[in-house]
């Protein structure tokens, strides 16, 4: 999981960069919203397992990640 978690914000990282370096910004951020709220998905996952009280708050993270970047990916 923690390759994953790697993985996933290197993409973070560099889908934020790239957006930053471009003139269309408004493109790139719901993708970069999206990989951020599977990182946190992944972190509450692993919480969970852990039986820590945070994966909560790491799901309730990600399903607001994930209704921000699907609302401005169809809007």
């Amino acid at each position: 999981m923690k390759i994953l978690r790697l993985i996933l914000a290197i993409i973070v990282v560099g889908l934020s960069s790239y957006a930053l370096l471009t003139d269309k910004p408004g493109v790139i951020i719901p993708y970069a919203l999206l990989f951020l709220g599977i990182i946190l998905l992944v972190t509450g996952i692993t919480e969970f397992q852990k039986r820590n009280a945070n994966a909560i708050n790491s799901f309730l993270a990600a399903g607001f990640s994930f209704f921000i970047s699907i609302y401005i990916l169809l809007s």
